[in-house]
């Protein structure tokens, strides 16, 4: 199965933002709910934002509202997360993919961010 790649990743300093992108050749997001995912040492996975298949509705975990916003280009078959306002603990790697899980791709590479204070 192909894998989302994740870019945009990077280091940055606390206050600051970055855009991360997902895309993924030979696999079409259409049609799924997408999520950005982020995971820490030592930490399970969890999801932090999601966008439904047409990009009409998007939720957040509480830590990220208000500062996060992720968004969709069908077209492009692309998923985006803006991040500002960055804080140390988003520091980790993020990686997208489908909400369901048996709707998801292998987990990709995912994309470091770090956010120094």
């Amino acid at each position: 199965q192909v894998q989302p790649v994740e870019s945009g990743g990077g280091l940055v300093q606390a206050g600051g933002s970055l855009r991360l992108s997902c895309g993924a050749s030979g696999r079409t997001f259409s049609g799924y709910a997408m999520g950005w995912f982020r995971q820490t040492p030592g930490k399970e996975r969890e999801i932090v934002a999601r966008i439904n298949w047409n990009g009409g509705s998007t939720n957040y975990t509480d830590s990220v509202k208000g500062r996060f916003t992720i968004s969709r280009d069908n077209a492009k078959n692309t998923v985006y997360l803006q991040m500002n306002s960055l804080k140390p603990e988003d520091t980790a790697v993020y990686y997208c993919n489908a909400v369901t899980p048996n709707a998801r791709s292998p987990w990709g590479q995912g994309t470091q961010v770090t956010v120094s204070s």
